[in-house]
């Protein structure tokens, strides 16, 4: 297999991937090759320092240079930017002038911007409409973060910014041996229910499916919608809880084959199995109608006690903070074991680090798009993202002992329960075609009466053809 992972991309493969993602215009690529290739001034100087290296300013950061941030508003909003990283910036380089702007559309609003060589210099690429981010490193356009990580931590005495910081963050944004994104947010992922309706009807958290099954008859007695996610822009959260059973059923390594584009991953036992328990729900205990709807408005009717339970990341309830009634008290639960023989625990998770942040290498101030990342991965930049998001960072330690809300503390005892039994995928990152079509084949499966085998073949059939693909650069872990 390791043939197809090619360490360099070469120039022609380099353009064909960034026209197709439309970083080029297709006139203008004569014009724009310069940019995205060869060795050039503009690449030779764009890891330079621009001002002064110093124990304040290890990255050499101008310190008149202006700033440009552009952060996704969804789950995690944005004020942990503007109220936190923005005077921690500003505090050291007071003559900057930081430009924050804020979106639900990051691809819609800033892939234009690469198009046009202007892009910002900070971007959180997240949400449904995000930009392809393996075909922004291929194109050249992500700087390398080997410096930031290599640099001392803003008020964590003694340590490098990648000391403070808990393993296998670095690695989650590395491509091809280097590090070009960091994901910030630690997350947690399971189903997530309200321990007031659990309490009023003296209902257990299941560790079986059969008791699974028997809590969603339970509900559906109730008049309650058992389980629901929203197709119209959050299969992915649907598809995680699938990958995560699949997971538990197979053992880790079910992931790590997908991700490396082994043939037949996606059509293993462990994923059809997965895929089958998860099509009975979806036709048993869901509703149609959420095909159409967006996450919010799913999340809304969980939060009226209309949805019994909700697969999602940990920034859940941050995301409803306003719609969440008194006492409704989130809580976290694993996804129950399919089979008797799962190779991983009930207890094990989905938990790593996620939200991307990166800096555009062509923008106007990459040095300047590290040192913002730096104030966001101190010790203060750790917490006050954690007090307004609820959700924890990749900073190691940084809110021990804290006690900031229940679905924080539950996911954190999930965690804590979980031990080394936690995995995650990165595909969805690497490539976003078949992330695509996992999204709409898990529409098909759950809502518009598919079924396993349908699931994994129509799905390997896309990861086949970007595996053939030579104009799609290849990733491995």
């Amino acid at each position: 297999m390791t043939d197809i992972f090619k360490p360099e991309v070469d120039r022609r493969t380099l353009l064909r991937r960034a026209a197709a993602v439309g970083l080029l215009a297709t006139p203008a690529v004569s014009m724009l090759s310069a940019c995205l290739g060869g060795g050039g001034d503009d690449e030779d100087t764009a890891d330079k320092p621009a001002g002064e290296v110093s124990a304040t300013n290890p990255l050499g950061v101008k310190e008149d240079a202006p700033l440009e941030i552009v952060i996704f508003n969804g789950g995690l909003g944005t004020k942990y930017a503007t109220d936190v990283d923005i005077p921690s910036y500003n505090k050291l380089f007071p003559n900057s002038k930081v430009t924050f702007n804020q979106t639900e559309e990051i691809s819609t609003v800033v892939q234009p911007r690469f198009t046009a060589g202007d892009p910002p210099d900070m971007i959180n690429n997240s949400g449904s409409k995000l930009m392809d981010q393996g075909a922004l490193v291929s194109a050249g356009q992500v700087q390398d973060l080997t410096d930031l990580f290599a640099a001392p931590s803003v008020d964590i005495s003694g340590k490098t910014v990648k000391d403070t910081l808990i393993p296998g963050t670095v690695e989650q944004g590395t491509f091809n041996g280097k590090p070009y994104v960091l994901n910030y947010a630690f997350t947690v992922f399971g189903l997530w229910y309200s321990g007031k309706l659990f309490k009023d009807n003296g209902w257990t958290v299941p560790t079986t499916w059969a008791d699974f099954t028997k809590l969603l008859d339970a509900m559906k007695a109730k008049g309650i919608t058992p389980y629901g996610y929203a197709g119209a822009n959050a299969p992915y959260y649907q598809y995680t809880a699938i990958l995560t059973s699949a997971a538990k059923i197979g053992g880790p390594d079910v992931l790590k084959n997908i991700d490396n584009l082994e043939p037949g991953a996606w059509t293993s036992d462990a994923v059809k199995q997965a895929a089958a328990a998860w099509a009975e729900v979806g036709a048993k205990y869901s509703n149609k109608a959420f095909l159409g709807l967006k996450h919010t408005e799913v999340q809304l009717q969980q939060n009226q006690y209309k949805v019994g339970l909700y697969p999602s990341g940990s920034w859940l309830e941050n995301e409803q903070a306003k719609d969440t009634p008194a006492g409704f008290d989130y809580q976290l639960m694993p996804i129950p074991s399919v089979t008797t023989a799962d190779k991983l625990p009930v207890t094990a998770l989905y938990a790593a680090a996620g939200e991307q942040y990166f800096v555009a290498s062509k923008g106007k101030n990459p040095r300047g798009g590290m040192e913002f990342l730096r104030h966001m991965l101190s010790k203060a930049g750790a917490v006050g993202f954690t007090q307004l998001t609820k959700t924890l960072t990749v900073v190691a330690g940084a809110t021990d002992g804290m006690e900031i809300s229940a679905g924080l503390t539950s996911g954190n005892k999930a965690l804590g329960a979980a031990g080394a039994d936690t995995f995650s995928f990165r595909f969805d990152t690497w490539y976003k075609k078949l992330d695509d079509e996992v999204r709409a084949a898990t529409n098909e499966l759950m809502y518009q009466g598919g079924n396993a085998d349908k699931f994994t073949q129509r799905i390997q059939k896309v990861a086949d053809a970007v595996k053939a693909d030579s104009s799609i650069e290849k990733f491995s872990r």
